[in-house]
């Protein structure tokens, strides 16, 4: 009984070879340098931050060489999958402009010539590397038990040895082909292990694109390759997809860095090149003053669901994961106004090495940078979007409204240093609802007027105001000229200067009567321009806010 003969018992109906796959996947007509990577998320559960931030990574490498970026599921695990998990992880990496040029769209749709890009599909193909493993006396048969296993572990701890199935504690690497043969036609459950080659004694140093240069011992542990069930580990499964779809890159998290030894070893037994490997650090968050790992637990912003209904915008979410990839990238995009993030190439070796610290603040303050950049017809569109799922009430008034919403959101946009209002579109009913008569008669209202603040004479102001100064039709510098004209008829100094060199010859300044005419038509001491806001609201509403400005005194 040769090992070619219990590689035909163990995998009789596995006819196709290795070389055979080798020609249904060729290697990839794409230039030199052309980078070819992946997302591989496990459909154990949904998208968080982390799986986020990998393929983001993945995704711009791709592009910025033009070379593949391809989403592939692994779903090995079959005890832990998650009804419909497939369907969800692909939505949020679309959602977050994380799509494919290959691999997995959603839970039951692939494109692409290397697949089938999902690991449950691709039994036959992995047993086929397993088959030519056991031919050649590279894969053995494991007959142990989980007891027997338990005891093994207990002996290693008793006697201070490492842990696993390596040297003398590979009990069942030392069981003749034809008595391992027998036992599974007799119909013995197994697993396949590896019979490494490797020697615990001895150092191998990997190149981490990222980490630098790491120092392991070679793996000695004949790991399993093969489950009871036929389906392939994942570290055996990473090796065959990773060589016959062709990747050049992977960039995953760095709780696999210890796994190195293991997966480059599997690479060489096949003589295959393995790829190049690049590991993140997971991203931190401080908390009274220790620094931990974001949790999808405890943090609201680890999870997708956070950035869709707070109505942080994708391109802002793309921002500031660039600022946790790559250190310069920040200063870069400050000094490149005009440019986008594709216009940026990002560099390995700029990644921090202690993992990136996530900050809500900071990803508001990037994303109100971003949402003043943008035309305002662009911003109304994206508005529109997100409260016909979140906030139907607004939603219909600013379909009704457009063209005056579009100007609402225009004021001071177009200008050197636009306003930064808005961070995310949750908060634009909040910061304008003012400016809406159907949102202000609803509103209870707290007029936050300052210096200025007695009844009577704000009424006065603000009725001679309309009768006597107001024209729609004013240049702002002519309204604002009319607005000077009522404050010296009312006894406040024309200019902040005049007031402010002889303060007891008047009742205050210019800026004090602006700041009357802004709460009484909007309820709030700070606002944007109350030229354009007044230019937006027209005579007639301004008239139906002086009155209701009575009726709540």
């Amino acid at each position: 009984m040769t090992n070619k003969d219990l590689a035909n018992l163990i995998f009789p109906n596995v006819t196709k070879t290795i070389e055979d796959y080798e020609k249904m996947y060729p290697k990839r007509n794409l230039k030199d340098d052309a980078i070819v990577t992946r997302a591989a998320p496990s459909p154990t559960g949904y998208t968080h931050m982390g799986t986020l931030f990998q393929a983001f990574i993945s995704k711009k490498v791709a592009k910025d060489t033009n070379g593949v970026f391809f989403i592939r599921i692994e779903d090995t695990d079959r005890e832990r999958l998650v009804e419909d998990a497939v369907d969800v992880i692909t939505t949020d990496l679309k959602y977050f402009d994380i799509t494919p040029d290959e691999g997995v769209i959603s839970g039951n749709k692939e494109i692409g010539n290397y697949g089938p890009y999902t690991q449950s599909n691709r039994k036959e193909i992995y047993q086929t590397f397993m088959k030519y493993l056991v031919a050649n006396n590279l894969a053995y048969p494991c007959f142990c038990t989980k007891e027997e296993k338990d005891e093994m572990t207990k002996a290693q701890e008793r006697r201070k040895d490492r842990i696993g199935y390596y040297g003398r504690y590979a009990k069942c690497r030392k069981i003749p082909v034809n008595d391992a043969y027998q036992r599974i036609k007799n119909g013995e459950p197994f697993t396949l292990r590896l019979k490494s080659p490797g020697d615990f004694n001895k150092k191998i140093v990997i190149n981490d694109l990222i980490k630098g240069k790491i120092s392991f011992p070679e793996n000695d542990m004949d790991i399993v390759i093969m489950k009871q069930d036929g389906l392939p580990t994942y570290h055996f499964a990473h090796l065959v997809d990773d060589h016959l779809m062709r990747t050049t890159h992977v960039i995953r998290g760095d709780e696999w860095v210890s796994s190195l030894p293991t997966h480059v070893q599997l690479f060489e037994v096949f003589g295959f090149r393995p790829p190049k490997y690049a590991h993140i650090s997971p991203i931190m968050k401080e908390e009274n003053g220790i620094k931990r790992k974001l949790s999808k637990r405890k943090d609201p912003e680890a999870q997708m669901s956070y950035y869709r209904e707070k109505g942080i915008p994708v391109k802002a979410v793309e921002l500031y994961l660039m600022t946790l990839a790559n250190t310069n990238f920040e200063q870069w995009w400050d000094a490149n106004k005009d440019k986008t993030i594709d216009d940026f190439k990002y560099d390995f070796k700029k990644t921090s090495k202690s993992g990136g610290l996530f900050d809500v603040e900071k990803l508001m303050n990037i994303s109100k940078n971003y949402l003043s950049r943008i035309k305002a017809t662009e911003f109304y569109d994206m508005l529109l979007n997100y409260a016909k799922e979140y906030d139907e009430e607004f939603y219909e008034l600013i379909v009704k409204y457009k063209d005056f919403t579009i100007g609402l959101l225009n004021i001071e946009r177009e200008q050197k240093k636009p306003r930064k209002d808005y961070a995310s579109f949750s908060e634009v009913k909040e910061l304008v609802w003012y400016m809406y008569d159907e949102l202000f008669d609803k509103h209870e209202k707290t007029y936050e007027f300052k210096d200025v603040n007695d009844k009577e004479e704000i009424l006065k102001l603000m009725n001679t105001y309309i009768e006597k100064y107001y024209d729609e039709n004013d240049s702002q510098e002519t309204w604002f000229n009319r607005i000077k004209d009522l404050s010296e008829e009312f006894g406040y100094a024309r200019e902040v200067k005049e007031y402010k060199e002889n303060p007891n010859k008047y009742k205050g300044h210019v800026g004090d009567v602006s700041m009357v005419i802004r709460v009484a038509l909007t309820t709030k001491s700070m606002t944007p321009n109350l030229y354009d806001i007044m230019k937006l609201l027209g005579k007639d509403r301004i008239d139906r806010r002086i009155k209701e400005l009575e009726k709540n005194f």
